[in-house]
């Protein structure tokens, strides 16, 4: 479907790992902003990982509720696709330049956790399970966004947003490959930023604490605590962090206005890096 010249001149991003957690907080956080939104989910379990990922109704239902809180101007588009798969990104950006009219935003929110033992008692699939979903998949968001960006008439303001982790930086026992794929999250959005350079798109990541998500319950069950709400002791914060604080953080970091911020991993982790 084509869109009209007042269309095209929409702000346009497509949002990986919608269907719950900070994805579906960022998507519902972009509409209310103005943003149309194509919210990517792969609405399937790994057969790799123990515990249940999103699914095609929690996607929906987030696509319903972004349009009802953006209001009339909204615009969402739900995209059942594998954030590991070139080709099904590809089509998942072909949703925004074909009936949206553009990209200028690419959010990288997907991933996934596993561990629980030591590393080398980690099964291999599991290893790989979790670099394909939290490394992987961002470098496949660069791979297909980054071009759709640049295809953006000057002057552009595109934004490539990648989520890591706090634990970028900490070692934490027992999810030893967790940690090594959100540094290369981290180092892979400094070096891209410095590739970017004068072409008006920027790279950044946020770089979460212990925050109230799936991943998190899995992580207090890989330790053997009572529920995830354990977590909250290690952060200065006080408590876990909501899943809208990191969505907030993202919309400032794809707004036009932010070009000078690029290469930076921004800490929204309640003071757990500390």
């Amino acid at each position: 479907m084509s869109v009209t010249p007042a269309e095209g001149d929409r702000r346009v991003a497509v949002v990986t790992g919608a269907a719950r957690g900070i994805g579906a907080a960022t998507v519902l956080a972009l509409a209310s902003h103005g943003w149309w939104v194509v919210a990517v989910d792969r609405c399937d379990d790994d057969p790799r990982l123990p515990y249940r990922l999103g699914t095609e109704t929690e996607l929906q239902a987030v696509s319903a509720a972004a349009l009802a809180q953006g209001g009339q101007s909204a615009r969402v588009e739900a995209v059942v696709a594998d954030a590991t798969s070139i080709d099904a990104m590809s089509r998942a950006v072909s949703v925004a330049e074909d009936r949206f009219g553009g990209l200028d935003a690419m959010v990288a929110v997907s991933g996934v956790i596993a561990g629980g033992v030591p590393f080398w008692q980690m099964p291999v699939d599991q290893e790989q399970a979790v670099l394909d979903g939290n490394l992987a998949s961002v470098l496949v968001a660069a791979r297909v966004g980054i071009p759709a960006m640049l295809r953006r008439p000057e002057p552009r303001a595109g934004r490539f947003v990648a989520v890591s982790s706090a634990a970028a930086t900490r070692g934490l026992p027992m999810l030893a490959a967790y940690c090594a794929s959100k540094a290369g999250v981290t180092g892979f959005v400094r070096a891209l930023a410095a590739e970017l350079r004068g072409t008006a798109v920027t790279a950044n990541a946020v770089t979460p604490g212990s925050t109230a998500t799936a991943i998190l319950d899995e992580s207090a069950r890989l330790y053997a605590l009572e529920s995830a709400e354990a977590f909250s002791a290690q952060q200065p914060l006080g408590r876990l962090i909501r899943p809208e604080e990191i969505a907030a953080a993202i919309v400032w970091l794809v707004d036009a206005a932010t070009e000078a911020v690029t290469g930076a991993a921004i800490p929204v982790d309640g003071g757990l890096s500390l």
